[in-house]
């Protein structure tokens, strides 16, 4: 299985409201069926995907609170500089996956 993509989650549930809405129209009972799988389909690979930017947003975020952490400690600028950029960048990919 590929891994999950909200731009292919999107695609999916938006052909699968269309089929849906195709099949009301028609009274096709097979287009509704295949236009509501489809549709769901669609919703729960959006879920997987901000799921996952959201877990790799923690990652980030813990891991560059710890650089920044051992940075500051041992006086190494550029790692506590990554470290909150790393940080940063974390919580940003978080956000945008809530």
């Amino acid at each position: 299985m590929s891994e999950p993509s909200k731009m292919n989650g999107n695609y999916n549930s938006v052909a699968g409201t269309v089929k849906e809405t195709i099949g009301n129209a028609t009274g096709s009972t097979e287009w509704q069926k295949a236009g509501k799988e489809q549709h769901a389909k669609g919703e729960a690979e959006i879920k997987a995907a901000e799921a996952k930017g959201y877990a790799e947003g923690t990652k980030d975020q813990v891991s560059g609170k710890v650089d920044n952490v051992v940075g500051s400690i041992t006086g190494n600028k550029s790692k506590e500089m990554e470290g909150k950029a790393r940080e940063e960048s974390g919580k940003a990919q978080k956000e945008i996956n809530s």
